[in-house]
């Protein structure tokens, strides 16, 4: 892996030397490096990178070469569960009926017969209805069927999974992006007309010109002092469901940083929980309290929050229910606390509004949200929700 990574960052056309890759090797090899993968990232960037202006190329290779991994014994060592555990040999086709047929086991009934399948399974399994495995109608593994299951692995094919077992690193969204059409921004400026701030003064530098030629004689002219003041934070959802709509967002998010002075953004994955962050690359070692952003941005901010809201109920409903690790306390907890710390809240929604009624957690999020506030991500809806925010 690391040899594939010195290979991809030259064709990159990144100058990186072989000394300096032997370098990182010896690092590695003296100790000189932590057992975790950021601070990896920290001494290859540094021993590897001469010129600042490659650091963007650096992270795009870095986060595709290391996807999925949290420390470099993940690069080594085996893991809990045998790689031949999760070999898909074959996938078995059911009919709507077959399906229709399989239950759906609780939540707290799908942790805890997890737990007990761990305890018990010597073998792999392949087409079967209670071991983890691949290709049958378990509720543990890939490959398979299964209403509310823990994908272990493998791809996401029916996006019904409630909880997935596998350490993801999602793309930050790239602010730089060219607008296809500039109508996004005309829609996010409509926020811009309220942003005056104060009743000062400020020389009209046109308007005396104009009034002295006018008049023949020095005529100052003033006018109110206009500041962009509006203030507003973006929270984008970001990996799994979301990725088919990553070139949509990027616009809306290059729409809103060229639109926006006072602009803060965070990313989150299906539903706000106790911590977001600002890059993906670095988001377990760099997690910001959800609790420090309502500390820190007072009511008068104006917050659009960006994602399907397609996720299992069990993430807004249940403690725990969070498809990437264990939150403390559900979903729609913070979800409530977003609302009322923040009145100019608005959920700007990817996915085609004719959907939304057949998705549970979209109906579940609009009701604790104020179904007023969900809006398409679409130049109507952005700016219908922009007139919301204003109003």
């Amino acid at each position: 892996m690391l040899h594939r990574f010195f290979s991809e960052l030259r064709a990159a056309k990144i100058p990186v030397t072989t000394r300096e890759y032997l370098t990182l090797l010896e690092a590695l090899e003296k100790g000189a490096v932590d057992p975790d993968i950021d601070h990896f990232y920290s001494i290859s960037r540094a021993v590897l990178i001469k010129d600042e202006k490659n650091f963007d190329k650096f992270d795009a290779v870095f986060g595709h070469v290391f996807q999925g991994v949290e420390t470099l014994g993940a690069l080594f060592e085996e893991k809990e569960i045998p790689d031949e555990w999760l070999q898909a040999m074959m996938e078995r086709l059911l009919s709507e009926e077959e399906r229709a047929a399989i239950e759906a086991l609780s939540f707290e009934e799908l942790m805890e017969t997890l737990k007990k399948r761990l305890e018990e399974q010597e073998k792999r399994h392949e087409g079967g209805s209670k071991w983890i495995g691949t290709g049958g109608t378990s509720p543990y593994g890939h490959s398979g069927y299964n209403p509310s299951g823990v994908r272990i692995g493998g791809q996401s094919r029916h996006k019904k999974a409630a909880k997935v077992w596998e350490k993801r690193r999602y793309k930050d969204l790239d602010g730089e992006r060219e607008l296809g059409t500039r109508n996004l921004k005309v829609a996010l400026r409509r926020l811009r007309k309220f942003a005056r701030d104060s009743a000062q003064e400020e020389l009209d530098l046109s308007g005396t010109i104009d009034a002295t030629a006018r008049q023949g004689w020095l005529d100052v002219r003033m006018r109110p002092e206009r500041r962009n003041a509006i203030k507003v934070m973006c929270l984008f959802d970001v990996g799994g469901s979301m990725d088919p709509h990553v070139r949509t967002c990027e616009e809306l998010f290059s729409a809103a940083r060229g639109t926006f002075k006072n602009l803060e953004y965070f990313y989150f994955h299906n539903c706000p929980y106790e911590g977001v962050w600002r890059s993906n690359l670095r988001r377990r070692a760099e997690t910001v309290p959800t609790m420090d952003l309502i500390h820190k941005y007072p009511r008068d901010w104006k917050v659009i929050i960006v994602g399907d809201a397609a996720m299992a109920p069990y993430e807004i409903t249940h403690p725990g229910g969070s498809v990437e690790g264990w939150n403390e306390e559900a979903g729609a907890v913070w979800l409530n606390r977003l609302v009322e710390t923040w009145p100019d809240l608005v959920w700007i929604n990817p996915e085609p509004k004719k959907w939304w009624d057949h998705t549970y957690s979209v109906r579940l999020v609009q009701e604790i949200i104020g179904a007023h506030r969900m809006f398409p991500l679409t130049l109507e809806g952005v700016d219908a929700a922009m007139k919301e925010l204003a109003r």
